[in-house]
C-alpha cells in the first residue's frame, strides 16, 4: 500500500509517491541528500545490484532531455531497466487515452513510473491511478519536486551547508516550476531569498503566501544588478515560451536577463551560478569559464539524487 501521509522515517519511503515537494519535511529532505552522497560512493559494480530485476517506466508527455536521461541513466546504472515514451504523439494519448489509463496499463509491465505532463496535476492523477510509487517529473507550471532535489544537493555540496543561505531567483517565477519548487524546500532551511523578474512575472501569491506563514525573509528586485554581490547562489531560469499564450507578451521579456561575465566582478568568493537548463540566452556563454558556472555539475547531480529516490521507494537502500 501506497504511503499517503508524509513518513517519519526512512522505512516510510516504501512505495511513498514524489508528487509535490510540499509533502517532505526537512528531515526526509536530509535524508534523500545523505543517501544520494551515500550512492556517489558506491563502487559502479556493487550499484548493479541494488535494482537488479526493477523496470521504471518514463511517461514523459511533455519534452525533456535532463530529466528523462538522468533517470534512464540513474535506474540502468544501478542494475534496472527502462521502457516509456519521449513524447505523447508516440502513445495512446494521441489516441484519446487518458493520463490515468495509460498510467494504470504501464503497472503491468513496471516497478515504478516517472511521468511528466503539461497539465498541472497529472502526476498526483497518475498516482490515483495505480499502486505503484510515481514520482513527478514536471507538471505544467506547477511543481519539479526532483529538479528541486538535485538543486538542493548542488548547493550543500557548493557552500557546505543549506541553512542561512542568501538565494536569488532569476528570471520566470510565475510559470517556472523549478522556482516555485526550489523556494518552498528552502523556506526548511530558513534562507533569504531574493526574487528578481518582470512584473509580468513575479513569484506566484500561493507560494509566497506559504513563505510568509513560515516566516521567511524575501524580497523583489527587477534587476540582478541589485542583489549579484550578496546572494551566495544566483539560480538563473529561462523566459519560458511554451508557457504564454500570447507570443506578443513572451517578446516582451524574452531578453529581459542577460547574464555577463563583466557582472562578476565583485560577487562573493564562494557564490555559484545555477540553471535548471536548458538555457537560451540568460547566461553568455563566457561566463562558462568563470569558477561561479556550476550549471553543468548541478545537471550532473541529477543521477545520485535520482539513484536515490528510486532506491528508497523502491525499498532497496537504508
Amino acid at each position: 500500500m501506497k504511503q499517503t501521509t508524509n513518513p517519519s522515517n526512512k522505512l516510510g519511503f516504501l512505495k511513498k509517491d514524489i508528487i509535490s515537494i510540499n509533502d517532505f519535511s526537512r528531515g526526509e529532505i536530509e535524508y534523500i541528500l545523505k543517501i544520494a552522497a551515500k550512492i556517489e560512493k558506491i563502487p559502479e559494480k556493487k550499484k548493479l545490484k541494488l535494482l537488479a530485476g526493477k523496470v521504471l517506466g518514463t511517461l514523459f508527455f511533455e519534452p525533456s532531455t535532463r530529466t528523462r536521461l538522468s533517470f534512464e541513466t540513474a535506474m540502468q546504472h544501478l542494475g534496472g531497466s527502462v521502457l516509456g515514451f519521449s513524447e505523447a504523439k508516440t502513445s495512446s494519448a494521441s489516441k484519446g487515452e487518458s493520463t490515468a489509463d495509460t498510467v494504470k496499463m504501464v503497472e503491468a509491465y513496471t516497478d515504478v513510473v516517472v511521468i511528466r505532463h503539461s497539465l498541472e496535476g497529472s502526476a498526483r492523477v497518475g498516482a490515483e491511478a495505480t499502486t505503484h510509487p510515481i514520482i513527478n517529473g514536471g507538471d505544467g507550471s506547477n511543481q519539479h519536486p526532483t529538479q528541486t532535489l538535485l538543486d538542493l544537493y548542488t548547493i550543500l555540496k557548493t557552500q557546505k551547508k543549506l541553512t542561512g543561505l542568501k538565494i536569488a531567483l532569476v528570471g520566470d517565477l510565475k510559470y517556472g516550476r523549478t522556482v516555485h519548487s526550489l523556494a518552498i524546500a528552502l523556506s526548511l532551511f530558513g534562507c533569504k531569498l531574493y526574487f528578481v523578474s518582470p512584473k509580468q512575472l513575479v513569484m506566484p501569491d500561493s507560494i509566497c503566501d506559504i513563505l510568509n506563514e513560515r516566516k521567511i525573509k524575501y524580497s523583489t528586485h527587477e534587476k540582478i544588478e541589485q542583489v549579484i554581490n550578496e546572494v551566495d547562489i544566483l539560480y538563473m531560469t529561462r523566459i519560458q515560451k511554451e508557457r504564454f499564450g500570447d507570443p506578443l507578451e513572451y517578446e516582451k521579456v524574452k531578453d529581459v536577463y542577460v547574464l555577463k561575465k563583466s557582472m562578476l566582478d565583485k560577487v562573493k568568493k564562494n557564490m555559484k551560478i545555477l540553471h535548471p537548463l536548458p538555457r537560451v540566452n540568460e547566461i553568455e556563454v563566457e561566463v562558462d569559464s568563470t569558477p561561479y558556472a556550476h550549471y553543468f555539475q548541478q545537471g550532473a547531480n541529477g543521477v545520485p539524487v535520482r539513484q536515490a529516490l528510486l532506491a528508497i521507494v523502491l525499498g532497496k537502500i537504508k
